[in-house]
């Protein structure tokens, strides 16, 4: 009884991890994400499993995507459906008829073995095959892997400086209160709200909504 019970729950964990969806490929967002189009109409985001591809402002990021488009796009295609990440995108690999579009962006030097998510060990193969012919990305002598592009862009954006970020402008005296009187003559959003607030210069709120100089402020 235990035996068959074990068996059942097998069978059925097999079913479920071998998940396939049939639809219609009507985007190509980049060399390792599309959008599939169902039967139902409902649309599902799919990300190519195993494989991580350039980004879309890396090097070789729009070949990639556009090498994926031709054997993809606009084409009936299966995924066996892997898992789903933690963007809401179905993980999975992409069948044209029987051409694993996964393996074959590895293969023509459009993607990289994704280490990180890795179970079907012989796509390194693949990949080594295509950097020793030095096709695609691997024309590149210093190809940069995606996962590493990512981290770094990321610590660039976290030690750049915030974005928008006002400068701190100092109450004008009673005689810098007069110094300027129209939009025109203010050379930022802020300089314009200290010369309403600070300097009773109603006339740069002319519909008094309490935003000054609407051409100026308006445009930040």
């Amino acid at each position: 009884m235990r035996l068959f019970l074990f068996i059942a729950l097998f069978i059925n964990t097999s079913v479920a991890l071998s998940e396939t969806l049939e639809g219609f490929v009507v985007s190509v967002h980049d060399g390792d994400t599309v959008t599939l189009l169902l039967a139902n109409k409902s649309q599902v985001k799919i990300r190519l499993a195993q494989i991580d591809a350039p980004e879309s402002d890396q090097a070789f990021g729009q070949k990639s995507k556009q090498a994926l488009a031709t054997m993809v796009f606009n084409k009936n295609v299966k995924v066996e459906k892997e898992t789903v990440d933690k963007y809401g995108r179905t993980v999975g690999t992409i069948f044209v008829d029987s051409l694993d579009a996964n393996r074959e962006q590895i293969r023509q030097g459009m993607a990289w073995a994704y280490r990180q998510y890795l179970h079907d060990q012989s796509l390194i193969q693949d990949e080594e095959n295509a950097k020793q012919s030095k096709i695609g990305l691997w024309s590149d002598p210093n190809p940069i892997p995606p996962w590493e592009y990512r981290h770094s862009k990321k610590g660039q954006q976290q030690n750049s400086p915030p974005r928008n970020v006002s400068t701190a402008i100092e109450k004008p005296s009673d005689n810098q209160c007069g110094a300027k009187r129209y939009c025109k003559e203010m050379t930022s959003c802020d300089e314009a709200k200290v010369y309403l607030s600070q300097c009773g210069l109603s006339r740069l709120d002319g519909d008094g909504d309490g935003v000054p100089c609407e051409k100026l402020c308006n445009s930040w």
